[in-house]
């Protein structure tokens, strides 16, 4: 029996409350996924990653089949053993990346074939081969192989990778088999268009996966295009099961989405942020670069639940900022981590009261309002 299931404990509106159960452990819904692209969240242990509240981390199949290997990782235990995580992962398929080399790879209905970013060497990915690595991965979560195209974009461009999409849905679902213990997730594709959105959440669903990802978002468009286009597909999903919206995104993205019916996101932007010196907290942005911070002994937020938040200075921050010191990037990513698992644990606790509205409106009068002024 497959043990990988969805319940949707609450709803306020079109924002949902949900639990994945896995054999690994439980994924409270809203969720965010820090991104381990290459076998770590850069720049925090695993267990800090944990300490933050994050149920999941996302794999990256493109850059785990290149460096290391697949077959390599799987001789080594797979990659919860392998980078010391023993709950949950979802890996992505690759595709994003694939489709990103534009000038190093070619296209055909079979996969696409490619050219290394690292070192040129030749290498194919299919629907089946995807699947096949992410299995020697050890991934909890597995994405079909979809076509992600940027936006804007001609509608035909549009309908042809949409169409691909779908038939590469079916291979992977096939190459799949039902594996026990593992879940799949069919890719949404259509970019802006409603109609295209549609009947590929519609071909998704006679196919059948036990998730549904937007993909396809994020991707260049504002952010009212992509408010948008989830208004108009969310509600043509399965109601039980998970709605995951691919590399989103900003506190701002991930509150609305949440607000219309999505429980699952990634996107390497709070770590690379930290690494730049930029901190989430209730205040909104804070960037650690500016000279104001320089003398100002005060902490990123001594009401945080965060200890790093209270724990050092705003002039010390600043300094390892400034000076590129690791410590700071360290620091920086763990801050940007935890904020985004408050906001997702707040939203949680916020649909379960049923107040996710006002929850919503105060976290962003709060953002509104900035940082503290300067003594």
């Amino acid at each position: 029996m497959k043990q990988v299931s969805f319940t949707l404990v609450a709803t306020d509106g079109a924002a949902r409350r949900g639990r994945i159960d896995t054999p690994r452990g439980d994924i409270q819904t809203p969720a965010f996924m820090p991104v381990g692209t290459a076998g770590t969240v850069k720049a925090m242990y695993p267990e800090q990653v944990r300490e933050t509240g994050a149920d999941i981390v996302l794999g990256n199949t493109y850059h785990l089949m290149l460096r290391p290997g697949a077959e390599r990782v799987a001789g080594l235990g797979g990659l919860h053993t392998f980078m010391d995580w023993e709950r949950p992962i979802l890996t992505d398929s690759g595709g994003f990346q694939v489709m990103s080399l534009s000038q190093l790879r070619k296209l055909t209905e079979h996969g696409v074939t490619f050219k290394s970013h690292i070192d040129g060497s030749s290498h194919e990915l299919t629907p089946e081969r995807s699947i096949k690595i992410q299995t020697l991965l050890d991934s909890d979560i597995i994405m079909q192989l979809d076509e992600c195209i940027s936006l804007p974009a001609e509608r035909k461009e549009i309908e042809r990778a949409m169409e691909l999409s779908l038939r590469w849905a079916d291979r992977s679902k096939s190459a799949f088999n039902n594996q026990a213990n593992r879940a799949l997730f069919g890719i949404v594709q259509g970019g802006d268009d409603a109609s295209l959105r549609a009947r590929s959440a519609q071909g998704l669903t006679s196919i059948g996966f036990d998730g549904y990802a937007v993909g396809g978002l994020a991707v260049g468009e504002p952010q009212e295009v992509m408010f948008r286009v989830l208004d108009e597909i969310v509600p043509e999903l399965p109601e039980d099961r998970p709605h995951y919206l691919m590399g989103v995104g900003k506190p701002d993205d991930i509150l609305g989405a949440i607000g219309r019916g999505i429980d699952m996101f990634d996107c390497v932007h709070p770590t690379r942020a930290g690494r730049h010196g930029h901190v989430y907290s209730r205040f909104g942005v804070i960037n650690l670069k500016n000279a104001r911070h320089k003398d100002d002994h005060r902490p990123i937020d001594e009401a945080s639940p965060n200890s790093n938040c209270r724990r050092f200075s705003r002039a010390y921050l600043h300094h390892l900022v400034r000076t590129e010191e690791i410590l700071g990037a360290m620091i920086l990513s763990q801050i940007n981590l935890a904020y985004y698992q408050e906001l997702v644990q707040g939203a949680r606790a916020a649909i379960e009261r049923g107040g996710f509205t006002d929850f919503a409106a105060q976290t962003r009068a709060s953002w509104s309002a900035g940082d503290l002024p300067l003594l």
